[in-house]
C-alpha cells in the first residue's frame, strides 16, 4: 500500500510514478489518499496514467479513503466513475482474498 500525503501535483509526479512502477509485480496496487490536501490537474493525470499502466500490466489500481478534497476533485472531473475507489476495509478484504487464492493456487500446483 502506498500512502500519499500532502499534495499530488505536477511537480511531484515522478515520485509517485517511480513508487508504483518500481514495485515488484503484484495483482493489486493500493494507493491511500486519506491525507491528500491538494490534487491538481497533473495529479489527476498521474492517477489516470497509473490506472492505465496497471491495467496494461495485469494489475488493478485501488484508490482508498480519498480525503474530502480528493473525492471532490474526482467527482467534479468524472474520474470517480473511471478509477476504482474504495474504503481501506474493502481493499484489505480484496488483498486477503487474493492471499488465500494464491495459497490455493500453490496447493493445486503442488
Amino acid at each position: 500500500m502506498l500512502k500519499c500525503r500532502g499534495r499530488i501535483v505536477r511537480e511531484a509526479l515522478r515520485t509517485l510514478y517511480n513508487a508504483v512502477i518500481s514495485m515488484p509485480p503484484m495483482r493489486v496496487v493500493v494507493v491511500d489518499l486519506s491525507d491528500v490536501k491538494m490534487l491538481d490537474c497533473g495529479g489527476l493525470g498521474a492517477l489516470v496514467f497509473l490506472h492505465c499502466w496497471t491495467s496494461n500490466n495485469d494489475t488493478q489500481l485501488k484508490l482508498v479513503n480519498p480525503s474530502n478534497f480528493a473525492r471532490e476533485m474526482l467527482e467534479r472531473t468524472g474520474l470517480i466513475r473511471v478509477l476504482h475507489i474504495s474504503s481501506v476495509d474493502d481493499a484489505v478484504d480484496v488483498l486477503c482474498m487474493m492471499g488465500s487464492t494464491t495459497k490455493n493456487e500453490n496447493r493445486v500446483a503442488s
